[in-house]
Protein backbone atom coordinates (compact mmCIF):
# COMPACT_ATOMS: atom_id res chain seq x y z
CA UNK A 1 0.00 0.00 0.00
CA UNK A 2 1.41 3.39 -1.03
CA UNK A 3 1.41 6.29 1.40
CA UNK A 4 1.31 9.99 0.71
CA UNK A 5 4.04 11.75 2.69
CA UNK A 6 3.29 14.70 4.92
CA UNK A 7 5.87 17.48 4.67
CA UNK A 8 6.42 20.34 7.10
CA UNK A 9 9.12 22.52 5.54
CA UNK A 10 7.73 26.05 5.70
CA UNK A 11 5.70 28.51 7.76
CA UNK A 12 2.76 30.78 7.10
CA UNK A 13 2.56 34.21 8.76
CA UNK A 14 -0.50 36.42 9.06
CA UNK A 15 0.55 39.98 9.90
CA UNK A 16 -1.98 42.27 11.57
CA UNK A 17 -2.06 45.94 12.43
CA UNK A 18 -4.59 47.74 14.58
CA UNK A 19 -5.99 50.90 13.04
CA UNK A 20 -8.68 53.06 14.67
CA UNK A 21 -11.67 51.35 13.07
CA UNK A 22 -10.46 47.75 12.84
CA UNK A 23 -7.66 45.26 12.62
CA UNK A 24 -6.17 44.90 9.13
CA UNK A 25 -4.40 41.97 7.45
CA UNK A 26 -1.36 42.34 5.21
CA UNK A 27 -1.64 40.58 1.84
CA UNK A 28 1.15 40.37 -0.72
CA UNK A 29 0.81 39.83 -4.47
CA UNK A 30 3.16 37.06 -5.61
CA UNK A 31 5.78 37.48 -8.36
CA UNK A 32 7.08 33.91 -8.61
CA UNK A 33 5.12 30.91 -7.36
CA UNK A 34 1.38 31.57 -7.70
CA UNK A 35 2.09 34.63 -9.85
CA UNK A 36 -0.47 37.39 -9.39
CA UNK A 37 -2.22 35.77 -6.41
CA UNK A 38 -2.71 37.48 -3.06
CA UNK A 39 -1.22 35.59 -0.12
CA UNK A 40 0.04 36.03 3.39
CA UNK A 41 3.74 35.66 4.13
CA UNK A 42 5.15 32.16 3.68
CA UNK A 43 8.61 30.73 3.52
CA UNK A 44 10.92 27.81 4.14
CA UNK A 45 12.34 26.86 7.50
CA UNK A 46 16.12 26.94 7.23
CA UNK A 47 18.49 24.32 8.64
CA UNK A 48 18.75 24.62 12.43
CA UNK A 49 15.94 27.18 12.61
CA UNK A 50 12.83 26.90 14.76
CA UNK A 51 9.54 27.48 12.95
CA UNK A 52 8.85 30.70 14.88
CA UNK A 53 12.33 31.97 13.97
CA UNK A 54 11.52 31.31 10.32
CA UNK A 55 8.27 33.28 10.75
CA UNK A 56 10.14 36.33 12.08
CA UNK A 57 12.86 36.05 9.43
CA UNK A 58 10.38 35.67 6.57
CA UNK A 59 8.33 38.66 7.78
CA UNK A 60 11.51 40.74 7.85
CA UNK A 61 12.82 39.49 4.49
CA UNK A 62 9.54 39.83 2.61
CA UNK A 63 8.23 43.08 4.13
CA UNK A 64 10.97 44.62 6.31
CA UNK A 65 8.48 44.55 9.20
CA UNK A 66 9.26 43.62 12.80
CA UNK A 67 6.60 41.89 14.90
CA UNK A 68 5.82 43.52 18.25
CA UNK A 69 4.24 40.23 19.33
CA UNK A 70 4.29 36.81 17.69
CA UNK A 71 1.80 34.06 18.43
CA UNK A 72 1.33 30.50 17.36
CA UNK A 73 -2.03 30.61 15.59
CA UNK A 74 -2.86 27.12 16.94
CA UNK A 75 -3.66 26.01 13.38
CA UNK A 76 -1.79 24.67 10.35
CA UNK A 77 -2.31 25.60 6.73
CA UNK A 78 -2.47 22.38 4.76
CA UNK A 79 -2.68 21.52 1.09
CA UNK A 80 -1.92 18.74 -1.37
CA UNK A 81 0.90 19.29 -3.88
CA UNK A 82 0.29 17.15 -6.96
CA UNK A 83 3.82 17.61 -8.38
CA UNK A 84 5.31 16.15 -5.18
CA UNK A 85 2.38 13.83 -4.40
CA UNK A 86 2.61 15.08 -0.83
CA UNK A 87 0.55 16.88 1.76
CA UNK A 88 2.19 20.04 3.03
CA UNK A 89 1.43 21.33 6.51
CA UNK A 90 2.62 24.79 7.49
CA UNK A 91 2.36 26.02 11.07
CA UNK A 92 0.65 29.41 11.07
CA UNK A 93 1.90 32.35 13.12
CA UNK A 94 0.18 35.65 13.86
CA UNK A 95 2.34 38.74 14.14
CA UNK A 96 1.20 42.16 15.30
CA UNK A 97 3.09 45.12 13.84
CA UNK A 98 3.05 48.85 14.45
CA UNK A 99 0.22 50.55 12.54
CA UNK A 100 2.63 53.16 11.13
CA UNK A 101 5.39 50.74 10.08
CA UNK A 102 6.51 51.00 6.46
CA UNK A 103 6.26 47.91 4.26
CA UNK A 104 9.25 47.36 1.95
CA UNK A 105 8.70 44.44 -0.40
CA UNK A 106 11.43 42.11 -1.61
CA UNK A 107 11.64 40.63 -5.14
CA UNK A 108 9.07 37.90 -4.35
CA UNK A 109 6.14 40.33 -4.42
CA UNK A 110 4.87 43.07 -6.72
CA UNK A 111 2.55 44.90 -4.32
CA UNK A 112 0.95 44.81 -0.89
CA UNK A 113 -2.32 45.86 0.68
CA UNK A 114 -3.52 46.25 4.24
CA UNK A 115 -7.14 45.10 4.07
CA UNK A 116 -10.08 44.14 6.27
CA UNK A 117 -10.66 40.46 6.96
CA UNK A 118 -13.76 40.68 4.78
CA UNK A 119 -11.71 41.94 1.83
CA UNK A 120 -8.91 39.44 2.48
CA UNK A 121 -11.39 36.56 2.31
CA UNK A 122 -12.38 37.73 -1.18
CA UNK A 123 -8.79 38.24 -2.36
CA UNK A 124 -7.03 35.00 -1.41
CA UNK A 125 -7.40 32.14 -3.92
CA UNK A 126 -7.50 29.04 -1.71
CA UNK A 127 -10.10 27.68 0.70
CA UNK A 128 -7.31 26.77 3.13
CA UNK A 129 -6.20 30.41 3.28
CA UNK A 130 -9.77 31.54 3.95
CA UNK A 131 -10.04 28.93 6.73
CA UNK A 132 -6.84 30.27 8.33
CA UNK A 133 -7.99 33.90 8.03
CA UNK A 134 -11.38 33.12 9.62
CA UNK A 135 -9.60 31.35 12.49
CA UNK A 136 -7.17 34.25 13.01
CA UNK A 137 -9.98 36.79 13.02
CA UNK A 138 -12.00 34.75 15.54
CA UNK A 139 -9.12 33.95 17.89
CA UNK A 140 -6.85 37.02 17.63
CA UNK A 141 -9.13 39.91 16.72
CA UNK A 142 -12.61 39.22 18.06
CA UNK A 143 -11.19 37.95 21.35
CA UNK A 144 -8.02 38.42 23.32
CA UNK A 145 -5.42 35.85 22.16
CA UNK A 146 -4.78 32.99 24.56
CA UNK A 147 -1.66 34.01 26.47
CA UNK A 148 -0.17 30.53 26.15
CA UNK A 149 0.11 31.04 22.38
CA UNK A 150 2.42 34.05 22.74
CA UNK A 151 5.97 33.10 21.80
CA UNK A 152 7.88 34.84 24.57
CA UNK A 153 11.29 34.02 23.06
CA UNK A 154 10.30 35.89 19.88
CA UNK A 155 10.09 39.12 21.88
CA UNK A 156 13.71 38.68 23.00
CA UNK A 157 15.17 37.06 19.89
CA UNK A 158 17.94 39.10 18.24
CA UNK A 159 16.83 38.11 14.76
CA UNK A 160 18.16 41.27 13.14
CA UNK A 161 21.66 40.47 14.40
CA UNK A 162 21.37 36.94 13.02
CA UNK A 163 20.80 38.22 9.47
CA UNK A 164 23.68 40.70 9.44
Amino acid sequence: MAEIPIRCFAVSVVLLRRVPAECEVLLLRRNHTLVGEWCQIAGAIEEGEKAWEAALREASEETNLTCDRLYSADICEQFYEADRDAISMLPVFVGFVDADATVVLNHEHSEFRWVSFEAALEMVPFAGQRHVLRHVEAEFVRREPVRHLLIEAACRWPWSARNS
